[in-house]
């Protein structure tokens, strides 16, 4: 009995990252690499702040309640 390798499935875990980016600062870095056609991971996702600095705790506790495995704050 032989086994096929395309059949067989690898169940890496792969965190889904939430990233509250601050308009004036980091998300600019977000920006240029999105127009630069730099390629990031599709479990993680962007959300433009005005500043890092308003960045309710509120937000990033719902992050965790509605599946989020890591939270990043950047300024």
């Amino acid at each position: 009995m032989s086994v096929n390798n395309e059949t067989t499935q690898t169940n890496e875990f792969e965190p889904r990252i939430i990233g509250f980016t601050c308009n004036w600062c980091s998300y600019a870095g977000a920006d240029l690499a999105g127009v630069s056609r730099m390629k990031y991971p599709a479990n993680i996702r962007v959300i433009r702040v005005p500043c890092s600095g308003r960045v309710n705790p509120q937000f990033v506790l719902r992050a965790f309640q509605k599946g989020a495995d890591g939270v990043l704050v950047s300024g």
